[in-house]
């Protein structure tokens, strides 16, 4: 019997690879609901076995992946099934394989290859309170895990040679990896959009959601770029919740030295359902996901199907998405922040100066209508950006635009407050936590009642007008909700509004 691990989601529940030897014709088989990638192993570990200068068995071989209803996926049974017929036929000691878990692929060399989603493996191995034995090149993804044993090993023999005691593997240790301190855009390259920048901010601040929509070339894309540099730096938890996504879903290989960089995805508009929030036989985990704990930015997001759309309205309330099979049931995390883009009309230009706009009232109002009204009452913050006045643009800064350290510190700020308070952003409070921690005057339910009566505001919508103004009044380090702040919550509803014009 071997340790191992597989995979579900983003957990690595244990596997037993349990090796049986029997006389008879000559013959291998694989059970426990194996996948494609798993059958074909026999092949890879015959000729790894026999490369490496050991004798394959004679007879009748039986390898049992359990348990047996879990789906087993990928290179990573490798290597212990090569152990559990070396250990089976006599060819190496078994005694101390209890003590670890072992995962990576074989090449017919018998040296071992990298494989992904070791750090969820690695999490696991250290709760189970064993040591791991992985692949040279996944070494640096486990030292990612403080208290973990991790043994790193280049080749078959190796492995072979650390289990029988004649030359131990060395141990990676912890925090060995090399780590690049994060980068981002700086919101100072941003001229002018003082109103945009502003709700950037507030946005940040209280992790809300934004919408902004202005003509062409406004610089919506530049500012949804600049938000990860306004949010506090990942926690060590939050940091590895990211890097275990990454490491599963990613389509390109994790890398340890960037673990600590907040997520920031824009899928393309001709994304599916399932590439958004995750899906396949095997689920992996999607864009929603993938942006975890980081920015979801969604430009021209009329032009998405509206059906794909529509799957965001869960995760935008809860913070995970669970994706249903008919063989498992997989839950992946998705506290995103979603920062959307538009254009006011079909051509682009409503609005413009330039007159250039056509557009027919029945026109704008088809290309609006692409986003549901339910969708849209979840975004808390809709704002317009209008195009620079060309003197604007061109002439010299009056005075150095404020960086993207500066504004950080006030939403640092911020969110010390909010956590202090009730223990979360302003953007996660339940309906109760609202009624305690928003509280109005006279005044503010006077102009609260207005504006919903005015701009036919939705229950959800009044809530959120009140976490924004919430933000708001941290922003200022205010203790109450006064009519400022509300003022101005009530102003970011912008297609709350029935005029047409922008």
């Amino acid at each position: 019997m071997v340790h191992s691990r597989g995979r579900l989601g983003i957990e690595a529940p244990a596997v037993t690879v349990e090796v049986h030897l029997a006389p008879g014709l000559p013959a291998l088989s694989i059970v426990g609901l194996p996948e494609a990638t798993v059958r074909e192993s026999k092949d890879r570990v015959r000729g790894a076995i026999a490369n490496s200068g050991f004798r394959f068995p004679d007879g009748r071989v039986t390898i049992n992946l359990a348990p047996a209803d879990l789906p087993k996926e990928g290179g990573r049974f490798d290597l212990p099934i090569a152990l559990g017929i070396l250990g089976a036929s006599g060819q190496m000691p078994i005694d101390s394989l209890g003590h670890y878990e072992c995962v990576g692929e074989l090449a017919l060399s018998g040296a071992l290859r990298p494989i992904q989603g070791v750090l969820p493996i690695a999490l696991a191995v250290r709760a189970a309170g064993r040591a791991l034995i992985l692949p040279q090149a996944n070494g640096p993804e486990a030292a990612l895990v403080s208290g973990l044993h991790a043994h790193p090993a280049d080749h078959l023999l190796a492995v072979c040679a650390h289990l029988a005691g004649t030359s131990p593997l060395p141990i990676q240790p912890a925090g060995s990896a090399e780590v690049w301190m994060p980068t981002y855009p700086d919101l100072a390259e941003v001229r002018g959009q003082a109103q945009a920048k502003r709700a950037l901010e507030i946005a940040a601040a209280g992790g809300h959601s934004l919408l902004m929509i202005g003509p062409p070339g406004t610089g919506k894309s530049m500012l949804a770029n600049r938000l990860p540099g306004l949010l506090p730096p990942l926690s060590e938890v939050e940091a590895l919740e990211v890097a275990a996504i990454r490491s599963v879903g990613g389509s390109k290989p994790f890398d340890p030295r960037r673990w600590r960089e907040r997520p920031f995805r824009s899928p393309h508009h001709t994304a599916s359902g399932v590439a958004l929030v995750g899906g396949g036989a095997q689920p992996k985990p999607g864009e929603i996901s993938l942006a975890h704990h980081g920015v979801l930015f969604l430009d021209e997001l009329p032009e998405f199907d509206r059906r794909v759309l529509e799957v965001l309205r869960e995760p935008l309330e809860s913070g995970w998405i669970d994706i249903a099979r008919a063989a498992q049931r997989v839950r992946f995390p998705a506290r995103f922040q979603l920062v959307a883009a538009m254009n006011p009309c079909p051509c682009g230009y409503l609005g413009d100066p330039s007159g250039r706009c056509r557009c027919t009232a029945d026109q704008i109002a088809r290309y609006r209508a692409r986003i549901s009204g339910p969708l849209l009452d979840r975004i808390d913050l809709q704002i317009e950006v209008q195009r620079l006045d060309p003197a604007d643009l061109t002439a010299p800064a009056a005075r150095p635009a404020e960086t993207s350290a500066q504004v950080r510190e006030r939403v640092m700020a911020a969110r010390d407050r909010q956590l202090a308070r009730a223990g979360k952003l302003n953007a996660q409070l339940t309906p109760l936590e609202i009624e305690r921690d928003c509280p109005l005057d006279q005044a503010g339910r006077r102009l609260i009642e207005q504006a919903m009566q005015k701009l036919g505001l939705s229950a959800r919508a009044y809530h959120r007008v009140l976490k924004v103004a919430r933000t708001i009044a941290d922003l200022a380090g205010s203790t109450r909700i006064d009519i400022t702040a509300l003022s101005e919550a009530i102003g970011y509803r912008r297609l709350d509004r029935n005029a047409p014009s922008v």
